[in-house]
């Protein structure tokens, strides 16, 4: 993008490759509409150097090579050539706590130069809370340096922004330099045409679940699985799609094969076909646990699931009753345990009939919860930081 007179300028630091990130969504869309909103965003991810194009988004791309600890270090001193090539268009560099400790050097230079700007922001939107089983030595470095950054910044960075309210408030964010909160969101336009190919099941059809996203054995997706598996027991008709990628993945295939195909465990696709996926379903679940990394999140697959007109099977805990409140669209499992799901997904069978317009409910509400939507609170958290520097 081409800078004009006036605009406010945010460096966006992404340290991974963004093409192949499963919520891209997140950094791609905002961008976006920031963009439409008047900033001039320098979104900033791994790859080939140079500007490159993810979809319709213009991103610049810094190398990092596929070398543990190495590949950050190669791609921050990267970051550094670029803040010196772009500084005269740096207000705001905005990060996440994996560069937090890499832009300590920036704040100091600006320090010595006697510069108020850049403003260093970090933006901390989940916890890193894995299985104990599952997470191994980089996992545990991973999670004992994160938490060292949420307990340290403070003392170098300008502000922070958060997902939610609960997540500041869980890593006892600074009150005066918490800028403000941007949840997770959806494009409407991306998820309109599954709202109008539905096919809703009769009354001998069955009933087809659907769950996207990471096949981690902190998801709970066994108990789900044993919960439709029980159902179909009990004389009723479910069918359940698991789509992704993780450390259960296998086991829930070996589970799988028992079912008479049941329950399908499907590879991840591209972002752009997700709709299209959506429309072959009746039911979106989340059966997330009730734990905080959940409680204090803002899942991008319940705005989607909503977006494309399709009702929601959810446990009732913070993330899932912040957004959906009285909803008449949802589905609640009182417990993420097998009896919780097992009288969630009775009612969805005996209320069957009412799946459509349920549905409709759900793409109605979805209008609150878009990209647009989350993109304006961040503008205005970032407006609020630069008023108050």
């Amino acid at each position: 993008m081409n800078p004009t007179q006036g605009q406010r300028h945010l460096i966006w630091l992404y340290p991974g490759y963004l093409n192949k990130a499963l919520d891209a969504e997140t950094w791609l869309a905002t961008t976006d509409e920031l963009r439409q909103m008047g900033w001039d965003v320098l979104l900033v991810s791994a790859g080939p150097l140079g500007r490159q194009f993810i979809g319709d988004t213009e991103i610049y791309c810094v190398p990092m090579p596929n070398i543990y600890l190495v590949r950050q270090l190669v791609f921050h001193l990267g970051i550094y050539w670029l803040l010196l090539r772009f500084r005269s268009r740096m207000d705001i560099i905005l990060f996440d706590q994996i560069s937090a400790v890499w832009l300590l050097p920036v704040k100091l230079v600006s320090k010595l130069m006697r510069k108020r700007h850049p403003l260093l922001v970090i933006d901390i939107r989940s916890l890193h809370m894995p299985s104990l089983r599952h997470q191994g030595f980089k996992g545990l470095l991973r999670g004992k340096f994160q938490e060292y950054i949420r307990r340290e910044a403070s003392h170098w960075v300008n502000g922070y922004l958060t997902i939610t309210a609960r997540l500041a408030d869980f890593i006892q964010t600074p009150r005066d330099m918490l800028w403000g909160t941007w949840p997770s969101g959806v494009s409407l336009e991306l998820f309109e045409r599954a709202q109008q190919a539905h096919r809703w099941p009769s009354q001998k059809d069955p009933v087809r679940l659907i769950y996207i996203g990471t096949l981690n054995v902190e998801r709970n997706l066994m108990n789900l699985c044993r919960a439709v598996d029980l159902a179909n027991s009990e004389g009723v008709s479910y069918e359940l799609w698991l789509v992704g990628d993780g450390d259960e993945r296998q086991s829930l295939v070996e589970y799988a094969t028992g079912t008479q195909e049941r329950i399908k465990i499907k590879r991840p696709v591209p972002h752009a076909e997700i709709p299209q996926l959506l429309t072959q379903a009746h039911v979106g679940v989340l059966p997330f646990p009730d734990e905080i990394k959940f409680q204090v999140s803002s899942p991008i697959k319940l705005f989607e699931y909503m977006a494309a007109g399709i009702p929601i099977l959810a446990t009732r805990i913070n993330c899932h009753t912040d957004v959906i409140g009285e909803g008449k669209y949802v589905f609640w499992a009182e417990t993420a345990d097998l009896s919780g799901l097992f009288e969630a997904l009775k009612l969805v069978w005996q209320n069957r009939d009412m799946l459509k317009d349920m549905g409709a409910l759900a793409s109605s509400a979805a209008r609150s919860w878009t990209w647009h939507e989350s993109a304006l609170k961040l503008s205005r958290a970032l407006e609020y930081g630069l008023e108050r520097n």
